[in-house]
């Protein structure tokens, strides 16, 4: 129970922060890429850029054509990020709330639960009320570990 109100309390806060990050579309790289569109908006050319970072010029042309094919390393992002003066931001951004997920999975496991004791509820003539079972999924969410959503 205290893991399920952990992960309750994390998916609230991190979906606050998501919000306010807004359109993640507006963080779509240019087509060839953040470092030669910051560079040549700086007027930098691939020699300047490189002397900052202690590397040779091909390097850089070689850096920008990584970073254009989504194969450059993070850690190496970061160091031309500070040559250029700019902050890197690195997120993974849900394409739907946390909350939302989480509570799809729930509904999902709980679903194949109820199938089985629905189906003997049936046998003996009884049927689970809609209102019982959305009590029921709510319940459940708050009180299960989330791990057991994702097998």
């Amino acid at each position: 129970m205290r893991k399920a109100k952990l992960a309750a309390h994390s998916r609230s806060h991190l979906d606050k922060r998501f919000k306010e990050i807004g359109a993640v579309h507006r963080f779509a790289p240019p087509v060839r890429g953040w470092i030669k569109a910051v560079r040549e908006a700086l007027g930098m050319s691939t020699a300047q850029l490189a002397k900052r970072l202690r590397i040779k010029q091909p390097s850089v042309i070689a850096l920008e054509k990584s970073e254009a094919k989504g194969t450059i390393e993070l850690a190496t992002l970061r160091r031309v990020a500070q040559a250029l003066d700019c902050t890197l931001v690195y997120a993974l951004v849900p394409k739907k709330p946390l909350e939302a997920m989480v509570r799809g999975q729930a509904r999902s496991l709980a679903r194949r639960r109820l199938e089985a004791v629905e189906h003997s509820m049936l046998l003996e003539n009884q049927k689970v009320r809609r209102k019982d079972s959305k009590a029921g999924l709510d319940e459940f969410v708050r009180e299960t570990n989330p791990r057991l959503f994702w097998d």
